[in-house]
């Protein structure tokens, strides 16, 4: 985009009421099977997340990989754990961590970290079981995400990590957890020269199966609502503070998935949020403009605009893309960014 627009000049528009939202979610949730007694948990059986709290990636040049973050977001090294470093998000102890691939792997996002609110590892290990998990230390080891399916393991004294029943793969940690499972990270700021003032994980988009099921699965799980409404099948799943979210999309295949779920890419919120602004920003490093969407290669960037028919503003909610030394993909959006209608995609309405 050529122009500079603002939220003052441009929020608003696109809006729509909370009644017609209500009414897609509605018919979106009609779609999953509510039969199925997995998804008939009790209240005393969700597992109380209480934020998007970290996620991983696997890179092939972990120092590359820690420079260029560092010269984005300004994100100081939180922890140092083997050959795993923890890049510190906003202030906080959220974390972003990167560790080398291995044979066999693609660089990617590996995993999706919520804080649970009072943990208690016996405790989660019990609802992960009453919602149909079944625990299995060897699970962590699996090169197959499916044969992780619907299995759980802990990690170490602060992080219990499961696979769903497509092989997504999330941890479930301490509010306070920094990314050291002894608790040792260093006190930190964020680093002078950065691009960007980094403010939190936004969300996380996730390809799937079957969406209806999972996103059924996950409201039932951790006892969430839908946030807002992407399309005629594309609710976004609320997590926390009314900005963060989960999403999953894809079709509605019947019977056992035949490939694993993706995490297709993570959304940061900024505190300077401009679409002319930050790819200024981003071009001052070398970040240069897509030519193709059909080619994503490393280090470009581009905008997509969320128009009306999927819950965005007249003339388009602009969401913000680039993609990283490895090809992965970032998103970026103001911080009042919650999935939702108004230009800066701020207009949300829980079912």
């Amino acid at each position: 985009m050529k122009t500079r627009q603002d939220y003052t000049s441009k929020k608003g528009n696109g809006q729509e009421t909370a009644n017609p939202m209500r009414r897609r979610l509605l018919q979106f949730a009609s779609l999953a099977p509510f039969s199925s007694a997995l998804f008939a948990q009790s209240a005393s059986d969700a597992i109380d997340v209480q934020k998007l709290h970290t996620f991983g990636l696997r890179v092939s040049d972990v120092e590359r990989s820690v420079a260029f973050y560092q010269r984005v977001f300004g994100m100081p090294v939180q922890a140092r754990v083997g050959d795993t470093v923890c890049l510190q998000i906003g202030d906080g102890p959220r974390f972003l961590s990167l560790r080398p691939t291995q044979a066999g792997e693609q660089p990617g996002i590996t995993h999706i970290g919520l804080s649970v609110r009072n943990f208690n590892a016996a405790d989660i290990a019990a609802q992960l079981r009453a919602n149909g998990f079944r625990e299995n230390p060897a699970a962590a080891t699996q090169n197959n995400p499916l044969e992780r399916a619907m299995q759980f393991w802990q990690v170490n004294d602060q992080v219990i990590a499961f696979a769903d029943s497509e092989g997504l793969n999330l941890q479930l940690c301490a509010p306070s957890y920094c990314g050291d499972p002894s608790g040792q990270c260093e006190n930190v700021s964020p680093l002078d020269g950065g691009l960007m003032a980094l403010d939190d994980i936004n969300h996380f988009t996730n390809f799937m199966s079957h969406a209806p099921n999972t996103n059924q699965f996950y409201l039932d799980l951790f006892g969430l609502q839908y946030q807002s409404y992407q399309g005629p099948t594309m609710p976004t799943v609320g997590v926390g503070d009314g900005k963060q979210f989960l999403m999953y999309v894809g079709g509605a295949a019947e019977g056992r998935p035949t490939r694993p779920a993706r995490i297709d890419h993570v959304s940061l919120s900024v505190e300077d949020f401009t679409v002319e602004g930050i790819q200024t920003k981003l071009e001052s490093i070398g970040i240069t403009p897509r030519n193709d969407p059909a080619n994503t290669p490393p280090l470009v960037h581009w905008v997509s605009l969320r128009m009306p028919n999927r819950g965005g503003a007249e003339g388009g909610t602009p969401e913000v893309y680039f993609s990283d030394p490895d090809g992965i993909h970032i998103q970026v959006q103001h911080l009042d960014y919650c999935g939702g209608g108004g230009y800066l995609g701020e207009e949300c309405a829980p079912l």
